[in-house]
């Protein structure tokens, strides 16, 4: 949901100081504004920082990487917020990655279905680029077909974002930050956004999206990283067994675009109430499993009050690890990874082919600018947009 308040929260953080020459130096954090050229040494298990490559543009993109006393290891650039790497335990304790990605920027930017970036200005769909708001059109890059996606042609998934990481009470982070100018990608409003990972002891992942603005808008924040709980030489996540938190989802037509209904999920392929192999029906003779190649829809969360409220959680039988994912957030969008076609080479040599990975990206429902009946994504001066997502990690 749109969380709406007067002030901005303020984040909890500290700037790291790196003090080689002070033997008794406590060092908490690191900061920096995505302009490093040197790596950053501590001896904080937790955090460390160091240039990851440049941008064709000459940007220092840096890499981030957060460890948790449990050995759980997440490595984000600051290249589009991308998680690249989500190291975990399975039931025996071993540690592999869960996430697919590359391993150089230039994939990133060349060749990415959005593997593990932060999604911006709107994520999702909108309707032929088009909407209307406060009774002015604006017209948006058509990416997708004849439709919209994930912010556009250069969304904030191909942004260099400025960041500060921190390591205090509530976790390890790092806080990113990023402006989008007025007209951006054809959006109104000056936007100033914010996201903030946090590792915690308690093997969770928790991100906070925030964003001002100066202008009337439209904004949609969500994290799109592709899991495979069975690790880095998994086939693919079919057998992943899932359940969402979700009576209701938002059937689409043929382009992928919500037609405005809101339908219950009783009694079709939909129905992930109980918990459920992905592939147990993916391939069933449904009109919208065919228009999709597979999941590709959003799920009308059953929500109880404001706050964190369950969405979804995943078993992976072979290797006991599971995912259990929070939010505040009316919606779910499941991605079963039906348009990778084994074209995309990976991370140590890994091809990705068909349903190689999942995707459960917490939102508000596609074009909802386009639809009165869906909850609203307008964000106005004075407001504030504030939602959390909090991945839970764990075996059985």
């Amino acid at each position: 949901m749109l969380i709406r308040s007067r002030r901005s929260r303020v984040l909890p953080h500290r700037s790291i100081v790196l003090a080689l020459f002070v033997a008794a130096a406590t060092l908490a954090g690191a900061c920096g504004g995505g302009q490093s050229s040197t790596p950053v040494e501590t001896p904080n298990p937790k955090l460390t920082q160091s240039p990851f490559d440049r941008t064709p543009d000459n940007k220092v993109v840096d890499l981030i990487t957060l460890r948790n006393t449990h050995g759980i290891e997440l490595t984000v650039l600051t290249y589009g917020g991308v998680i690249k790497t989500l190291r975990t335990p399975d039931r025996a304790g071993v540690l592999d990655d869960i996430v697919l990605g590359f391993d150089d920027l230039a994939s990133y930017a060349a060749k990415s279905p959005y593997f593990g970036c932060l999604i911006g200005r709107y994520g999702n769909r909108i309707a032929k680029g088009r909407f209307t708001l406060d009774g002015a059109p604006y017209t948006l890059a058509t990416n997708n077909d004849a439709n919209h996606l994930h912010g556009g042609n250069k969304g904030w998934d191909k942004a260099v974002w400025a960041f500060e990481t921190f390591n205090n009470a509530s976790g390890t982070g790092v806080v990113l930050t990023h402006t989008s100018p007025d007209g951006d990608e054809g959006y109104p409003g000056t936007v100033k956004a914010k996201v903030t990972y946090t590792l915690t002891d308690r093997d969770q992942l928790i991100v906070d999206y925030e964003a001002t603005t100066d202008k009337a808008t439209v904004i949609n924040l969500t994290q799109h990283s592709y899991f495979n709980l069975a690790g880095g030489k998994a086939a693919d996540i079919l057998g992943h067994e899932l359940m969402l938190n979700a009576a209701q989802y938002t059937p689409v037509d043929e382009t992928l675009i919500p037609t405005g209904e809101i339908a219950p999920v009783e009694g079709t392929p939909f129905d992930f109430r109980t918990a459920t192999a992905i592939g147990a029906r993916i391939n069933d003779k449904n009109e919208q499993l065919m228009r999709g190649k597979g999941y590709d829809h959003n799920w009308v969360l059953s929500r109880t009050g404001a706050g964190l409220s369950d969405a979804a959680r995943v078993y992976e039988p072979t290797s006991g690890r599971t995912l259990t994912i929070g939010t505040t957030e009316p919606g779910i969008q499941f991605y079963s990874g039906n348009f990778l076609d084994g074209t995309l080479t990976g991370k140590a040599g890994r091809v990705y082919p068909q349903r190689s990975g999942f995707c459960l990206e917490t939102q508000h429902y596609p074009d909802s600018p386009n639809h009165a009946n869906f909850p609203s994504t307008v964000l106005r001066p004075g407001e504030t947009y504030k939602t959390q997502t909090v991945f839970s990690f764990g075996v059985k």
